[in-house]
């Protein structure tokens, strides 16, 4: 059966990251190439249930009230129903899937709660369960979306102000938000995503220019 291409965009919440998947999305629909819109978690399916209920503080105020392996079973759940839902077809068949988040996030958002001396072990655990034990599908390209702590709290509080909401417990904890940082540097380097430099001289590049190293990037891939 034809393998088609999985390609996700990654990043720490006020990372950009949505921005530019949207933008991605926006230039491909635009050049009228086919391809699968994906973002995770899906709130409004019933196999996000425990994702919303662990985010609205349901099992604890705090994301470590949660150990990395119970809470990431939330998330892969949700993405296992996906994949049996919308998209296995499509990618089986040899199309195209963007995913705004995917496995990556476990990465880096429950790795977070785990020192370095135990992050590689967990990354090894996750990949295992979510690409062999469940069967999803390995990604061909992820892009991380490399930037500060500074810049991430400017785009959170940004987001928060014109949506007029208040963040989950993953948004209002700065120094879990730190964490994922960590994590996330290393999962990048440790499995091979693409750090895509967010941040020049202390500040946030120009959106569209973000947006021309995601796109040829995903060129050189499809």
């Amino acid at each position: 059966m034809m393998q088609g291409k999985l390609i996700v965009l990654e990043g720490v919440d006020g990372s950009g990251k949505s921005t530019q998947y949207e933008k991605l999305c926006s230039r491909l629909e635009a050049e009228n190439r086919p391809f699968v819109k994906l973002v995770f978690p899906r709130y409004d399916k019933e196999s996000s249930a425990l994702i919303r209920m662990y985010l609205k503080g349901g099992f604890g105020s705090s994301p470590n009230d949660v150990n990395p392996y119970a809470a990431s079973t939330f998330f892969a759940v949700d993405r296992y129903a996906s994949h049996k839902e919308e998209w296995g077809a499509h990618y089986s068949s040899g199309g195209l899937v963007l995913c705004d988040r995917y496995t990556t996030s476990n990465a880096v958002h429950q790795g977070s709660k785990l020192p370095d001396d135990k992050l590689g072990g967990f990354l090894e655990w996750l990949y295992d369960f979510e690409f062999r034990l469940l069967g999803l599908p390995r990604p061909d390209l992820v892009l991380y979306m490399d930037v500060d702590a500074d810049c991430c709290i400017s785009g959170l509080k940004h987001r928060q102000t014109v949506t007029n909401t208040e963040g989950d417990i993953h948004e209002t904890d700065i120094d879990y938000l730190k964490n994922c940082l960590r994590a996330g540097s290393r999962a990048a380097d440790v499995l091979g995503w693409k750090k895509i430099k967010c941040v020049k001289g202390g500040l946030m590049r120009n959106v569209d220019e973000i947006h021309l190293e995601v796109y040829d990037e995903v060129e050189r891939m499809v």
